[in-house]
């Protein structure tokens, strides 16, 4: 697996280590069942604090992207179905957002206020009626 982090970059490195494995989970470069290196290991490979990469960590652990076991390590959580289909619909909507000439920061901004306004899941609305409204005759 390879992680680059960027010290000089305005991104925390534990939301930089996050962003990285995110990516590689949602592509399926890390498989659900797989095993992640431990925070000291992973840590001392990418020369960052052993809390930088516990805190990275806990957000994918927050994401429900990973598994998180004291003294057991981090383990790639197992989804049926994978997120290819949505890897494939974000690398659409980056080349189209390019192919445009829309700029990184618009792009995200269009994504966080789509993301803001969708409903959540399992939120129930309620149904509205099928026909006319009722009228009450008193």
């Amino acid at each position: 697996m390879l992680i680059r982090l960027d010290p000089a970059s305005p991104t925390l490195l534990a939301d930089q280590l996050a962003s990285a494995l995110r990516s590689s989970i949602i592509d399926g470069r890390l498989t659900g069942g797989e095993r992640l290196p431990s925070a000291r290991q992973l840590g001392s490979e990418l020369g960052v604090n052993v809390h930088t990469v516990l805190r990275a960590y806990h957000r994918l652990r927050d994401e429900q992207l990973i598994e998180v076991h004291r003294g057991r390590g981090a383990v790639v959580a197992v989804r049926i179905g994978g997120h290819a289909a949505l890897a494939g619909a974000v690398h659409d909507l980056v080349d189209e957002a390019r192919e445009h000439g829309l700029p990184e920061a618009a792009l995200l901004e269009l994504v966080r206020a789509a993301y803001r306004s969708a409903p959540q899941i399992g939120v129930v609305r309620p149904l509205r009626p099928a026909g006319p409204p009722s009228t009450r005759y008193s």
